[in-house]
């Protein structure tokens, strides 16, 4: 583990569900409210690569975590972040209603369009509408005194590299198998069909 997990107690990892990201880390931020421990940095994604996220976010194994600022331009220094065009629900395992979204983005090197695909993969973590707005209204009586900042446009990202080693060395980066049919998609643009 690095220097951005001092806050876990020795032997603890940071291994957190789809769900535990939404329900524990990003409503309880969006809502205001304390997260303990709080691990996870505020960080505007954009300027770095993603090689550059060690020390800066919450990194566990080969994976970083880290709270940003919804936005439309994804553009680093030295390249881009691609939508694969896949949204996934996060379902509640208690309520079996929808309390979150997944999008998938890949990294290319280079500007828009021509950039060369990397193996560096986002998922971005948002609330469903229904949890923003039941947040934003529980949250509304804390933030009288504050300035009027949208909570509801945070996310939580998770940036890790896919392992393109055919071995069978487990690293710690496993993919479910709607990862790697989400991670596919992208790959259809290169296919050309005959006429």
């Amino acid at each position: 583990m690095g220097d951005s997990n001092v806050n876990l107690p020795p032997g603890f990892r940071f291994y957190p569900t789809d769900e535990e990201l939404v329900v524990h880390f990003l409503h309880r931020k969006v809502a205001l409210l304390p997260c303990h421990p709080d691990v996870i940095p505020d960080l505007d994604l954009y300027p770095y690569d993603p090689w550059d996220l060690d020390g800066k976010a919450m990194a566990e194994g080969n994976k970083w975590y880290f709270y940003s600022r919804r936005t439309q331009s994804r553009i680093t220094e030295n390249g881009y972040w691609k939508s694969l065009g896949v949204d996934e629900p996060i379902f509640s395992s208690s309520s079996d209603s929808n309390i979150g979204m997944k999008k998938y983005y890949a990294f290319y090197l280079g500007e828009k369009p021509e950039g060369a695909k990397t193996n560096w993969v986002m998922q971005e973590f948002s609330l469903s509408d229904s949890s923003s707005a039941s947040a934003s209204s529980r949250s509304s009586s804390r933030r009288k005194n504050r300035s009027k900042i949208d909570y509801s446009g945070w996310v939580i990202c998770r940036v890790y590299e896919r392992n393109c080693d055919n071995d069978d060395d487990d690293n710690g980066t496993e993919l479910s198998c709607l990862d790697e049919v989400f991670l596919s998609l992208d790959d259809l643009d290169e296919i050309s069909l005959p006429h």
